[in-house]
């Protein structure tokens, strides 16, 4: 699935948000209530994520791949999702920054059950309305 999301925040404003992956659990506790950094390296983390997602909480292993100001992928290595891929792409627009987000969602039967056609996408899609929210605030 794919989508686009618009801001008016800078590019470098809303990369910077989107990838502090340690104030997520601050920031934004209804989705993210523990997260726990692994590992750092100069252009990836390793994160230990819980999840809320559509009421169900969701414990993940995630590597986070950056090309700071343009991509963040986000893999998921470890846990529920195992295999999922997201790709968020940041274009600095004359008006702000685009945001294009692809989700390739993996997971057991069960979790596709729980979840649905889209569900996992429609969720993804609200975390990404609160970091824009953050950025423009």
């Amino acid at each position: 699935m794919k989508f686009k999301k618009f801001t008016n925040a800078a590019r470098e404003k809303i990369f910077e948000i989107a990838t502090n992956y340690e104030l997520f659990q601050t920031n934004m506790p209804q989705f993210f209530p523990s997260i726990r950094i692994i590992s750092v390296r100069p252009n990836s983390t390793l994160v230990e994520e819980h999840l809320n997602l559509a009421g169900k909480e969701l414990i993940v292993m995630a590597k986070h791949v950056i090309d700071e100001p343009t991509i963040h992928e986000t893999f998921f290595v470890g846990g529920d999702a195992k295999g999922t891929h997201i790709i968020e792409e940041y274009e600095q627009t004359s008006r702000g920054t685009e945001i294009v987000v692809t989700v390739d969602f993996k997971g057991s039967m069960r979790l596709r059950g729980i979840f649905g056609k889209g569900k996992f996408e429609d969720e993804f899609s609200k975390i990404m309305n609160e970091l824009i929210l953050i950025a423009e605030n």
